[in-house]
């Protein structure tokens, strides 16, 4: 029976939070990425990679504890934000998504090997991010957040288009580098069975 090893998903976890920190903050260099008050960020890039990479467990285990970083005041989410006062944020969905991007991308990726179902669990994980992300942020403009009278869902979502072709490539991206990876012995998954069994 093959065994887990806790410093190795320590290790690669720890590889993921700090990556979507970095990620998140890709508009420090380039903050001709911020459209319409929404920073396009790497976040959903390596949520969505860490699940594929990681599994779904230590996937969204990464991701939970890159919440749970920003929330206890370190500045790892978009534009350096942090605190838990971000609870309230209308882009807080997002990153609460993370979670479950990665667990989800993971548990079909565990299902093949294949480059097609890398690739689907990336488009789903993508998926999953934009549902609660972008209800999560009308919650907060339509109950706690002021926003103009002509408000509406479907303008949301139409505001929600603009960065959608962006993660279409990077989620396919995504799965094809994590496919990648994974024939070439790099993942947690190949990695275990190397060294740990």
């Amino acid at each position: 029976m093959q065994k887990k090893s806790p410093a190795l998903s320590l290790t690669l976890g720890s590889l993921f939070v700090a990556c979507t920190a970095i990620g998140a903050n890709i508009t420090s260099i380039a903050p001709f990425m911020i459209i319409g008050g929404v920073p396009i960020t790497l976040q959903t890039f390596f949520a969505v990679l860490a699940g594929l990479m990681l599994g779904s467990r230590t996937g969204a285990l990464s991701m939970f504890v890159y919440m749970m970083l920003g929330l206890a005041g370190a500045p790892v989410f978009a534009q350096f934000k942090s605190g838990p006062a971000m609870i309230l944020h209308p882009l807080f969905g997002f990153i609460l998504s993370f979670i479950l991007v990665a667990y989800v991308a993971g548990k079909i990726a565990e299902r093949s090997d294949g480059v097609k179902m890398y690739v689907t669990a990336s488009l789903v994980g993508m998926a999953i991010n934009y549902v609660i992300g972008t209800n999560w942020m009308y919650a907060a403009y339509a109950l706690w957040v002021s926003t103009p009278s002509d408000f509406s869902y479907k303008l949301m979502w139409m505001w929600m288009a603009v960065p959608l072709p962006k993660d279409i490539a990077l989620s396919v991206l995504a799965g094809l580098f994590a496919f990648r990876l994974n024939k070439q012995g790099i993942s947690m998954k190949q990695v275990q069975k190397k060294y740990i069994s």
